[in-house]
């Protein structure tokens, strides 16, 4: 071979190495070899024993999957050396079944797939997931032995659950399902049959009760069952009749016996309120029904209280208690005649004549629309004690009604009474007023005056002159002449309260009033205050001291109040004169700008009376006040209006 062809040839069986070689490095080694790879699906059918799972081969590997499953554990890594199945082999999705699974316990678990070259598990941490928990079943044993304060009871446990019961018992209450939170027994422990007794009950008292049984579970109850310990008899006492002075027949009648024979029975008798056999009693034989028993041994005009007893071997029952008292001089008393009668108000008294022997403990008059009124009832008042002359004062009358008084004295021995006496109490005598506008108004004669019992809404003077409504604020703060509006610039207002009016509108007396009435002035004011002060319409029936707001004001619409007097302190006794005075409010300057206050608190009226250049008198009422306010204020203020017969 010549050199030439030589070197040609060595090139090529290097070119042929070279290619050799980058073909077997294109090719894996068949030494290098792959696990399956696999996830775990999620679990389950989950049950007290069994669940259900599974996996997802997405690669074999170098080397077909021979075997596949899901294995688990009570530990975090489950491997195909603790609990698995076995589900086939090859590659996909597959279905696994975990059964024998203990209740109430939690497990971990992954798919697995097996090949030649070995064992691999679901990527990621395994899915966990807890079995259901069986509780035991048991039944509650029938009550028995039932006395005031014990009873028993009991259980039978029929299965465990599958786990040992550590406390077993009943448990009690008096609602309708108790559990081991309430009252309870502990009665040992495992299945089977056991016996309870529930103690520190109360007599004659129904309690609901049912087994329990507790494991690792849980707390597991029987069926309720329901009794009611023994009790107390039940009984009534007999009204007392036949007294004198030192004697009277009384009884009892026993309804029940509680459960438990009658051993005793009769009646017991004290000056106190609550008499017991430890005080005086009669024996009247024992079991139930009805008997009678005689009270001896009693003081003269004293009061007693008496109550029927039972006894048994529980206890000693009673009735209810009745009050008498036995025959004794009373005091003997005059009723004094009636005096400054009004519609809501009048003054009585009494003398008392004798004590019968007895200090007066308590004094003064009583009266209802019945012939003979009694100190029992509510209307009546509260004098002081001790003999002699007294005066009381009748209040929260109603108008135009006749009434019966009689003074009443109170001894140790019983209550007296005085002659009766009757007397009406004053009508309102009310007629109408129509203004200009056709208004109609209802009037009440008030002493010798007339008056408007509504507020003023007339919109034009006598004259038939239109008087301004005024409703921007502005504008009415800078009046020097006649206006009106409503409060808020609201016409719904006007029915129930009237207008507001700036003293402008009233200074001519006449002009805004129909003819034969005028503003009134403020003389005629202080003539209705001293009227109604003299014939006793203050609140607390005095004759002295402005304290008339309630005998003015109307019966509703004013604010509530606390205040000894005051207007809305009880709206029923109200407007005892029939002025019928509603809290309208007003419109006034805050801060040199004109605003509506008080509706529902206050109402205002103006006087025909000026205080000064610039100022007017005026009265008003207030929710929480008892007096008649009489004051001054600017002319431009927005009052109501009432108007007063010529």
């Amino acid at each position: 071979m010549q050199k030439r062809d030589f070197i040609k040839f060595t090139v090529l069986i290097t070119l042929f190495s070279m290619m050799f070689i980058q073909c077997e490095d294109s090719n894996p080694s068949s030494s290098e070899k792959t696990l399956a790879e696999l996830i775990t699906s999620v679990v389950s059918s989950v049950t007290d024993t069994s669940a259900i799972c599974g996996g997802t081969i997405s690669s074999e590997g170098s080397a077909p999957v021979t075997s596949r499953g899901v294995c688990w554990d009570t530990t975090a890594t489950p491997t195909i050396e603790n609990n698995k199945t076995e589900d086939g082999n090859g590659g996909g999705i597959y279905s696994s079944v975990l059964s024998g699974l203990s209740p109430g316990t939690k497990y971990y678990v992954r798919a697995y797939a097996t090949t030649s070259v070995g064992t691999a598990y679901g990527i990621g941490n395994a899915m966990t997931f807890t079995t259901s928990a069986i509780l035991a079943q048991l039944s509650t044993t029938p009550i028995s032995s039932i006395t005031a304060t014990t009873a028993k009871s009991g259980g039978t446990i029929i299965s465990d659950g599958g786990s040992t019961v550590i406390a077993r018992g009943v448990c009690w209450d008096t609602t309708a399902t108790p559990t081991v939170e309430n009252n309870k027994t502990e009665d040992g422990n495992g299945v089977g049959i056991y016996s309870s007794v529930l103690s520190g009950l109360s007599l004659g008292t129904k309690y609901y009760v049912r087994a329990y049984a507790t494991t690792s579970v849980g707390t597991a109850y029987g069926d309720t069952m329901s009794f009611t310990t023994i009790g107390l008899p039940k009984l009534s006492t007999t009204p007392i009749s036949s007294i004198t002075d030192t004697s009277a027949k009384c009884g009892g009648t026993i309804i029940s016996d509680g459960g438990s024979s009658i051993i005793v029975r009769g009646v017991c008798w004290d000056t106190t309120a609550t008499p017991t056999i430890e005080n005086n009693k009669t024996e009247d034989g024992n079991g139930v029904g009805i008997y009678s028993s005689i009270l001896s041994g009693l003081s003269p005009g004293t009061k007693y209280y008496v109550r029927a007893y039972a006894t048994t071997s529980v206890g000693t029952a009673y009735g209810d208690t009745i009050i008498f008292t036995t025959n004794a001089i009373l005091a003997q008393l005059s009723t004094t005649p009636i005096s400054l009668i009004t519609g809501r108000t009048a003054r009585c008294g009494g003398t008392i004549i004798s004590d019968g022997g007895s200090t007066v403990i308590a004094r003064g008059v009583c009266w209802s629309t019945t012939a003979t009124p009694i100190i029992t009832a509510a209307n009546r008042t509260e004098d002081g004690d001790g003999g002699g002359i007294y005066c009381s004062v009748l209040s929260d009358l109603s108008p135009g009604t006749r009434y019966f008084v009689r003074a009443y004295a109170t001894t140790s021995v019983g209550t007296a009474y005085g002659e009766t006496i009757s007397f009406e109490t004053l009508s309102y005598q009310f007629g109408t007023l129509t203004d200009i506008d056709g208004n109609e108004y209802k009037t009440v004669k008030i002493g010798k005056q007339w008056w408007m019992a509504e507020n003023l809404k007339v919109t034009h003077y006598s004259t038939g002159s239109p008087i301004p409504n005024v409703t921007d604020n502005d504008e009415w703060e800078s009046l020097s002449w006649g206006a009106y509006c409503a409060y808020d610039n609201d016409n719904a207002n006007v029915e129930k309260y009237g207008l507001l009016y700036n003293w402008y509108a009233v200074n001519d007396r006449h002009n805004i009033a129909p003819a034969g009435w005028h503003v009134p002035t403020e003389e005629e004011w202080q003539e209705l205050e001293d009227y109604l002060i003299a014939k006793g319409y203050n609140y607390d029936g005095t004759t002295e001291g402005n304290k008339t707001a309630k005998s003015l004001a109307s019966q509703t619409d004013w604010a509530t109040s606390t205040s000894n007097g005051g207007v809305g302190n009880d709206l029923s006794k109200n407007n005892a004169s029939g002025f019928t005075a509603l809290p309208g409010g007003m419109r006034h300057f805050v801060h040199s700008y004109a605003i509506f206050l008080d509706i529902g608190n206050f109402g205002y009226w103006w006087s025909a009376t000026v205080s000064g250049s610039t100022e007017a008198r005026h009265r008003f009422l207030s929710y929480h006040n008892a007096n008649f306010i009489h004051d001054h204020i600017s002319k431009q203020a927005g009052f109501s209006v009432r108007l007063i017969k010529d």
